[in-house]
This record gives C-alpha cells, sequence and structure tokens, in this order.
C-alpha cells in the first residue's frame, strides 16, 4: 500500500468513526481486507495525530470525543 491508499484509509476511518459506523476492529478490517490489528494500529495513528478517539463499551463502538487538538 502506498502513502496515497494508506492515507485514504485512515480519512475513511475517521469519516465512519465521525458518523459512528465503527462497531469493531474486525467489520472495518473486513472492508479494508487486511487484518484487524492493521486496523488497530490506524486507530493508534490517528490518536497520535491528535483525534481523541475511544471504545464506548456501552455502546459497543468506536466514537470520536472530541474534535482535533
Amino acid at each position: 500500500m502506498n502513502f496515497r491508499e494508506r492515507k485514504e484509509r485512515l480519512n475513511y476511518l475517521l469519516e465512519m468513526v465521525e458518523k459512528g459506523q465503527c462497531i469493531s476492529l474486525i467489520q472495518v478490517a473486513e472492508k479494508f481486507n487486511c487484518c484487524s490489528k492493521t486496523v488497530e494500529r490506524m486507530i493508534i495513528k490517528l490518536r497520535k495525530d491528535g483525534y481523541n478517539i475511544k471504545y464506548c463499551r456501552k455502546l459497543e463502538k468506536y466514537k470520536l470525543v472530541d474534535k482535533k487538538i
């Protein structure tokens, strides 16, 4: 995967989180045709970029707590 594809996937993952469509790592992995560990690394990258992404056990999905710092 090249830089452009990686950036597009990160943006799409962020959009899924913002819209409440990111239910599980496995679901996203199937959509991106990769492993759940890769999705986990993508979420870590978004967190390092300043996005406060948390997993809500009550709602059972990832959510964006607040906008980028």
